[in-house]
């Protein structure tokens, strides 16, 4: 489709209406309901097999901390080899990896580990993907809102995925439910291999220090802890949710709530930013955003009841919509040949990162109690999110040099 008749579709519809896209959509949608439902059923299943609490939290823990490994040692493939070979064969080695999952006999070691591949494979098959989009929409507004629909499918994927999960779980055995997921990796590489075109690699396969290279670079690092730092204090709530609902005396409705709540301020927050602002709106309130997504938390500190826990959550989700203008100055800052690894390194620290956030909630509620975690990681969060925004907006943006999406608008400084 021509980019004149894209201008002339609203808001999110530009991107469905790119047909490429609309396959890289759809494959989101699968591995990600994919991914859910498997580790629902395989935290059922260890705990069948065990009766052991911890283990099965463990399968929990074990998708967040294999990112790290994979992220910096597998980044580079990301880059070295065409995108789409590297998406298929992500999906298939997940595909084989539940298979043997659900072997009966399969134990208790060869589960855990198989876990552990499945969370290194992670990263590479997300920045490659995100990559794509750059080739797919340009690096323009395109890229922007293709990015943030995906964000919006994983936030309602766990609203969703963990409903969809249980009720599977009701009906069928765990090993019987991961075999669902199998089909839906297989389908999203089916629907990666045929609805997207061949791209060559963008990096030589003997370049090296391409990390390296990321790294050294100081918009880049300032962009990526944009990134990572106020994700690693959201999930604060999430993490003690459990516990929080208990002093409330909810119960496990007040649970289900509690956990719903931040990603549907999220989900809120993106679509208003991508379908009714436009790529300068969303780039001006980027850093003030970065700097109030947090602030909702120091109400903690007022012992709220359950309904104003909630639009505490609400709101501070909402804010999350700086996302969006982040992007945009992200992608403009990387070379393109090196997207791919920039896309799974700042992947692989995002997740890193909200897994050491949701240990250290963890310390801290024993300390202090849960209330006071929650307003100190607002406090500690918010300082930290203004002196990075203030960093941010003395380091200059890169300029756009014409995006192929037609977003050939003059860059903000960030």
């Amino acid at each position: 489709m021509s980019a004149p008749a894209l201008r002339g579709t609203a808001g999110y519809g530009r991107v469905l209406a790119v047909p490429e896209f609309r396959a890289v959509f759809a494959a989101h949608v699968l591995s990600m309901l994919g991914v859910i439902v498997s580790e629902i059923a395989l935290s059922v299943l260890v705990y069948d097999l065990t009766g052991s609490p911890l283990l099965s939290a463990l399968t929990f823990a074990l998708g967040f901390l294999p990112y790290l490994v994979g992220g910096t040692l597998l980044a580079p493939v990301a880059d070295r080899f065409p995108a789409r070979r590297v998406l298929v064969v992500c999906d298939l080695v997940c595909a084989g990896c539940v298979v043997v999952m659900a072997v009966p006999g399969t134990g208790i070691g060869v589960l855990l580990g198989l876990r552990c591949a499945l969370a290194v494979v992670s990263p590479v098959f997300a920045g490659t993907r995100m990559a794509t989009l750059s080739d797919i929409l340009g690096g323009g507004d395109l890229f922007v809102l293709g990015r943030s629909l995906l964000r919006i499918v994983a936030q309602s994927a766990l609203l969703v995925g963990y409903g969809l999960g249980g009720l599977l779980l009701a009906v069928l055995t765990p090993r019987h439910a991961l075999l669902i997921t199998v089909g839906t990796f297989l389908a999203s590489a089916a629907l990666l291999r045929l609805g997207t075109r061949r791209r060559p690699a963008r990096a030589r396969a003997r370049e090296r220090g391409g990390t390296r290279q990321l790294l050294a670079d100081r918009r880049i690092r300032l962009l990526l802890l944009l990134f990572w730092v106020p994700a690693m204090f959201a999930v604060v709530p999430e993490a003690l949710a459990a516990p929080y609902a208990d002093a409330l005396g909810s119960g496990s409705p007040g649970l289900g709530v509690l956990m719903c709540a931040l990603p549907v301020g999220t989900v809120a927050g993106e679509l208003y930013a991508g379908a009714r602002l436009g790529p300068a709106a969303r780039e001006r309130i980027a850093l003030p955003l970065v700097c109030l997504t947090l602030l909702p938390y120091l109400g903690y500190a007022l012992h709220p009841s359950l309904a104003l826990s909630l639009l505490l959550l609400l709101a501070a989700g909402a804010g999350s919509a700086y996302t969006l203008g982040l992007d945009q100055w992200f992608v403009r800052a990387v070379p393109e040949e090196l997207r791919g690894r920039a896309m799974t390194v700042l992947s692989a620290g995002l997740m890193t990162l909200q897994g050491v956030g949701m240990t250290l909630a963890g310390l801290a509620a024993e300390a202090v109690g849960v209330r006071a975690a929650v307003a100190g990681a607002g406090v500690v969060g918010v300082v930290c999110c203004c002196g990075l925004a203030a960093a941010a907006r003395r380091s200059p943006a890169r300029p756009a040099g014409g995006d192929r999406a037609g977003g050939d608008r003059k860059p903000r400084q960030g």
